[in-house]
């Protein structure tokens, strides 16, 4: 096994691999004496009716190592089977935007062909599909162009769009469009409008919020407004979700009066294992004294516990589902549509990459059965054992009797051994070997200069290295 040096781009092109996008994510281990996933997909496959959430989708970040889609094949039987009835898919540069928007697309987006492929997978897995685009904050993947840099709400900054220019509301109309093009019949498209920093510190926010009577509060909910209504004069028998955080803070009057609860629906969102039960039930009465007909939940599974995680802590995202479970029970049975259980790719357009979809999968199982059965006692856990290929799953560390043989397990292998063995060794070897900081620093690696009498000296520790992880390093001399 080689050891994986990854090549985060970012800068103008802003994401993707040089190495980890090219693989399939298509092949798994094999192990003897198992029978087929298929085979116990298709028996597994019914549906607890003890879950207070009606909808279950999982949320695929496709921002970093976008999956091929023979991996999604292989992997959306197994969503159903944990539970799953649909997918919030955020496509950002993936989706093959066409006419004055191709400049979004990245080099490996998903072409059109492939998009229908994707869908006609999840309907035949009972997946139904859920898209979204942002149009308010998380702009960087549009607002890093320089053909579109002006429409900026801080001139430095591409991660906000400026609310008060007609353009701008022109062009995330247009990228819905497009979007809705793909996704005939959809009920519900997420517009997303979480974490809009620097909101009026633009310069011409900064003049109008100068006008009487002209909040901060007042600018967001009428940019949401002016999407969402977009949303619904055009595509008439689909309703737009929002994030929550942007409206949590805006008080009850006001948010009544924007017209906006008519036209969105709120997603709350909390991937904290401590999340205050308590108060999330009251932002939930507040924004039904509001007028919202309808509330989403929104927990982790992966990519919320750190921007460079490696292993998603599945304990916390346990936790974290739980906790929101005890939330939903504070509630009428009908005040919530159901539950996005997101997994991040990447923090923002231009971090590195967190956990990747099949190192996430252990942790989306055990999050997903125990949404649906109310808990995760031991017939739970062995369920998921039993779906995984895995014969004893650990919940509160980061290592499992075998890496399971779920699409994607030998993923979860490697980047379970190069994380928790090989990179101390590593940087063990880096950081204080003499003849390595010495002869073999970041300087010389970078021009690839060395003494080939100090590789007598490195190259021993480096093979021990190798010896103890199983994984073939830089120094060896069959590379």
């Amino acid at each position: 096994m080689s050891f994986l040096l990854v090549n985060i781009r970012t800068g103008t092109e802003g994401r993707g691999l040089s190495l980890l996008s090219t693989l399939d994510f298509s092949t798994r281990k094999k192990y003897p004496d198992k029978r087929s996933l298929s085979c116990d997909f298709t028996e597994n496959s019914e549906m607890s009716g003890s879950s207070p959430f009606k909808m279950r989708l999982v949320h695929l970040d496709l921002k970093g190592a976008p999956p091929k889609v023979s991996y999604l094949s292989e992997i959306f039987p197994l969503f159903r089977a944990l539970g799953a009835n649909g997918l919030l898919i955020e496509y950002e540069d993936t989706f093959p935007y066409e006419g004055h928007l191709r400049l979004l697309r990245a080099q490996d987006a998903y072409s059109p062909s492939e998009i229908k492929e994707i869908l006609r997978l999840a309907t035949l897995n009972g997946l139904e599909v859920v898209p979204l685009v942002q149009t308010f904050g998380h702009m960087e993947f549009v607002l890093k162009h320089e053909a579109l840099a002006h429409l900026r709400e801080v001139a430095l900054f591409p991660n906000t769009l400026n609310p008060h220019k007609a353009e701008s509301l022109a062009l995330v109309g247009a990228m819905i469009d497009q979007v809705m093009e793909l996704h005939p019949g959809a009920r519900w498209l997420h517009i997303g409008c979480d974490e809009v920093y620097y909101l009026g510190e633009g310069e011409a926010s900064r003049q109008w919020l100068q006008q009487e009577q002209n909040t901060k509060a007042k600018l967001c909910l009428s940019h949401m407004r002016a999407v969402a209504s977009h949303v619904l004069s055009q595509h008439p028998s689909t309703m737009p979700l929002v994030w929550d955080d942007m409206l949590r803070d805006i008080p009850e009057d006001q948010l009544s009066a924007s017209g906006v609860p008519q036209l969105v629906e709120p997603v709350l969102w909390d991937y904290g294992a401590d999340l205050d039960v308590h108060s999330k039930a009251l932002v939930m009465e507040k924004y039904g004294k509001c007028g919202f007909p309808r509330l989403w939940a929104a927990s982790a599974f992966k990519g919320a516990t750190g921007p460079s995680q490696a292993l998603p802590p599945i304990e916390h995202h346990l936790r974290n589902n739980m906790q929101w479970l005890q939330v939903a029970a504070r509630r009428p049975a009908d005040t919530l549509q159901g539950i996005i259980l997101t997994g991040w790719q990447r923090y923002d357009h231009f971090s590195v990459l967190c956990e990747l979809l099949p190192v996430g999968i252990p942790s989306l199982a055990v999050c997903l059965q125990s949404l649906l059965h109310g808990g995760f006692a031991e017939d739970i856990r062995a369920r998921v054992e039993k779906l995984l290929g895995i014969s004893s799953l650990e919940i509160t560390g980061f290592t499992s009797d075998g890496a399971g043989s779920f699409p994607g397990s030998d993923i979860l292998a490697l980047v379970t051994q190069v994380d928790l063995h090989l990179r101390s060794s590593v940087d063990e070897m880096l950081q204080r070997d003499r003849y390595v900081t010495g002869w073999f620093s970041p300087y010389h690696r970078r021009r690839k200069l060395i003494h080939p009498v100090m590789i007598q000296h490195i190259q021993p520790q480096a093979l021990r290295a190798e010896k103890v992880t199983g994984s073939r390093c830089c120094f060896s001399p069959a590379l």
